[in-house]
């Protein structure tokens, strides 16, 4: 949901206008996929943001600071959500094509239970419906930590981690497959490193929409993404070279 990122980049960046601090595109970007608390504890923790609080409030940010932001980032966020999470092109005919291999579809997420709550319920309306859904708090720590994946492995029965491919957009989503021992797909070309809604995206120049993308596909790469792709469409070929080389091993053996 959210093509672009949108909604967490801008209620973000609403909090700490609050606070007279603007924060650039790339500042509220850089931690995306985290649990929001540490979302808003990374932006603190940038030098230059330090810095403009210590100037403002005469001292450095503490975890106190954290918790003051995140309580104001909370009631921001659902009426963010409410208004631009809508489910990405392709996203259900993706999902039916993954059903059709027999695959059973879980989520993670950066966001609460209850924010992933209203989530759920929109994206049902719109024709997606995941068999689970897991959040931060039901597992003690969200990404980069694989516990969300685990417990989906656990609700949904799927075993070995091996078999499981986790599919995201951040850096945090390619280095939660990775510390959960999945193979991780990254999907550079709708999501937080695009960082526009899809009509502005799609009213760029073609050399800056492929200057962006170009630069999206590296970054996850550069995380260590098994897999690299544009749009979920093209998941279907990496699921069918899984498969080849998940044969190919347990013929090996």
């Amino acid at each position: 949901m959210d093509y672009g990122s949108l909604a967490p980049a801008r209620t973000l960046q609403q909090v700490f206008a609050r606070v007279r601090i603007a924060v650039t595109e790339s500042e509220t970007r850089r931690d995306m996929g985290l649990p929001k608390k540490d979302h808003i504890r990374g932006i603190l923790s940038l030098p230059r943001v330090r810095d403009v609080w210590q100037e403002l409030r005469g001292r450095v940010p503490s975890e106190a600071d954290v918790d003051e932001l995140y309580q104001q980032f909370i009631p921001l966020q659902f009426s963010c959500l409410a208004e631009l999470s809508t489910l990405i092109p392709g996203v259900v005919e993706a999902v039916r094509c993954f059903r059709q291999r027999g695959l059973k579809i879980g989520s993670t997420t950066g966001y609460t239970r209850a924010m992933l709550d209203l989530l759920v319920e929109e994206s049902a309306k719109e024709g997606y419906r995941p068999d689970c859904s897991v959040s931060p708090e039901e597992v003690g720590a969200g990404r980069p930590h694989p516990f969300m994946i685990y417990e989906n492995a656990v609700r949904l029965q799927v075993y070995p981690l091996a078999a499981i491919a986790k599919i995201g957009d951040t850096p945090a989503d390619i280095h939660e497959g990775l510390n959960a021992g999945t193979w991780s797909i990254g999907v550079a070309g709708t999501g937080n490193m695009i960082g526009l809604s899809l009509e502005d995206f799609r009213a760029l120049p073609e050399t800056q929409r492929e200057s962006r993308l170009a630069k999206a596909r590296a970054e996850l790469q550069n995380a260590g993404a098994h897999y690299v792709v544009d749009t979920l469409a093209e998941v279907h070929s990496v699921l069918d070279d899984i498969d080849l080389r998940l044969k190919s091993r347990n013929r090996s053996r």
